[in-house]
C-alpha cells in the first residue's frame, strides 16, 4: 500500500499501520483535503470558528478511535497518531480544536470518571453533539499551577462551589461541557470537576487579538460561587498527580500535531519551489533551496520517527512521563525550525495567507508553548536522567 503514503514520510512510518487502518487514514485525508482545507485561511484570517463542520466530523466518525467504546475496539495509538498528524498538517487549528475536545475533555473523564460519569457524558461526546473542554492553566498560573492553582472548591451539602478563573481555555467560548481542575479548601488537593455551560456563575469570554491557532476559540472563564452538583466531581481525580495521568497521553497527541505542522509547511514549500521560477529556472534547482528542503526533511523525519516509538510505547502502557515531555519538547522545538525555513523559502511571499506558510509559521508557536513549554519539559527529561530535580 506504498501509493497511500505521503510523500513527506520519507521512512514509510505509515506502512507500519495495518492495511485497514492505513484505508481509513486516507479516507480521513480525503475529508480534510475536501472539506475542511477550503475553509482554514479564510476561518485563520476571522479568527472564527466554523461550526458548521462540527456535523461532518461527526459524520466522518474521527473522534473517540482511542478508546473501546459501545461495541468498536479502539484503533491503535499509532493510527490515532497518524490521525493528529493529518489534523494538523492540513489545519493545525483544528488539530487542536480535535485534540482538547477528545484528547484533553473526553480523555479526563474516561480516565478519572467513574462508569456511571463516563456513561453519563462519553457517548454524546462521542457524536460530537457535546463539545468539551479543559480548564486547567489560570491567568497567574502556568508552569507552576501544579503548586499556585487558585481555583478553589469547597464542598457544601450535596454540591461543589468552585470560586477562580482559568486561561487560555481551547473551545472555551462554546464548549457544553468543561473540565476543571480546582484546590480543594479543606484537603489542599486538586480535584476534577465537570462544568457545563449555562451554570450559574461560570462566565466564558473570548481571548481577542491572538495571533496563532486563530480559529481556535481560547476563552477567560470566570468562576464565582459556581455551584455544580455532587456528582459533578469525577471520581478519580482527586490530586495532581491524577491530572499527570492525563497529560502524560496528550502530550503525545501534541507532539504528533507538531509533526502534522512541520509537514504542512514542508508540502507546501516543496510545492512553491517546483513552481516558482526565478532567473529562468524553477527555484527548487538551486543549491540553497536543496539544502533547506533537506533540512525541513530531515527535521519532519526525526520527529516522526519520535512520536511512531511514543505510539508504540503507549500501545503496550510503557510510555514514561520523561518519553512524552522529551517528545514534546523536542518536536516542538524543530518545528519551529522547520517552518522558519518554510517560510524563508517563499521569500517575500512567505507572509501572504493565500500562500499557507505564514499560517504555520504561526500556529508552530502555540505548538512549542502549550501542553508544557520547552524549558519545563527539558526539566522533566533532566531529572530523568540525571537523577536531580531542577524545579525551584
Amino acid at each position: 500500500m506504498t501509493d497511500l503514503l505521503l510523500p513527506a514520510d520519507f521512512f514509510g512510518f505509515q506502512s507500519l499501520l495495518p492495511d485497514d487502518e492505513q484505508k481509513e487514514l486516507v479516507a480521513l485525508r480525503e475529508f480534510l483535503e475536501s472539506e475542511v482545507k477550503p475553509r482554514v485561511n479564510a476561518a485563520w484570517a476571522a479568527a472564527e470558528f466554523p461550526h458548521d463542520l462540527i456535523p461532518k466530523f461527526a459524520e466522518a466518525d474521527i473522534v473517540g478511535r482511542a478508546y473501546d467504546w459501545d461495541g468498536r475496539p479502539r484503533a491503535s495509538r499509532l493510527f490515532t497518531g497518524f490521525q493528529a498528524l493529518e489534523l494538523s498538517r492540513v489545519d493545525p487549528s483544528m488539530a487542536t480544536f480535535i485534540g482538547v475536545h477528545q484528547g484533553l475533555a473526553m480523555g479526563s473523564i474516561m480516565v478519572l470518571g467513574s462508569k456511571e460519569q463516563r456513561q453519563r457524558w462519553i457517548p454524546s461526546m462521542m457524536r460530537m453533539q457535546t463539545i468539551g473542554a479543559f480548564g486547567l492553566t489560570e491567568p497567574e498560573g502556568g508552569s507552576d499551577v501544579a503548586r499556585g492553582m487558585r481555583t478553589t472548591a469547597r464542598r457544601d451539602g450535596d454540591s461543589w462551589v468552585l470560586d477562580g478563573a482559568k486561561r487560555w481555555i481551547g473551545n472555551g467560548t462554546f464548549a457544553d461541557v468543561v473540565v476543571v481542575f480546582a484546590r480543594d479548601v479543606d484537603d489542599d488537593q486538586v480535584k476534577t470537576f465537570v462544568v457545563e455551560k449555562g451554570t450559574p456563575g461560570f462566565v466564558a469570554t473570548k481571548i481577542e487579538d491572538k495571533f496563532s491557532l486563530r480559529t481556535v476559540q481560547n476563552a477567560d472563564l470566570t468562576f464565582t460561587d459556581c455551584r455544580i452538583p455532587a456528582e459533578n466531581k469525577l471520581e478519580d481525580g482527586n490530586t495532581f498527580k491524577d491530572v499527570n495521568k492525563v497529560l502524560k497521553v496528550t502530550r503525545g497527541g501534541v507532539a504528533w500535531s507538531g509533526v502534522g505542522c512541520q509537514l504542512g509547511a514542508y508540502e507546501v514549500a516543496l510545492a512553491y519551489a517546483k513552481e516558482r521560477e526565478q532567473f529562468g529556472k524553477p527555484i527548487g534547482s538551486f543549491q540553497l533551496i536543496q539544502d533547506l528542503l533537506a533540512r525541513m526533511l530531515g527535521n519532519v523525519t526525526a520527529s516522526l520517527g519520535m512520536t511512531v516509538r511514543v505510539s508504540q510505547l503507549q500501545e503496550v502502557d510503557a510510555l514514561r512521563d520523561d518519553q512524552a515531555a522529551l517528545a514534546k519538547s523536542y518536536v516542538t522545538a524543530r518545528g519551529r525550525e522547520t517552518v522558519a525555513w518554510a517560510r524563508e523559502l517563499f521569500g517575500g511571499n512567505g507572509i501572504v495567507l493565500e500562500n499557507d506558510v505564514i499560517r504555520f509559521f504561526a500556529d508552530a508557536e502555540a505548538l512549542y508553548s502549550y501542553e508544557g513549554t520547552r524549558q519545563m519539559n527539558t526539566l522533566i527529561v533532566g531529572r530523568s536522567i540525571t537523577g536531580l530535580s531542577a524545579f525551584v
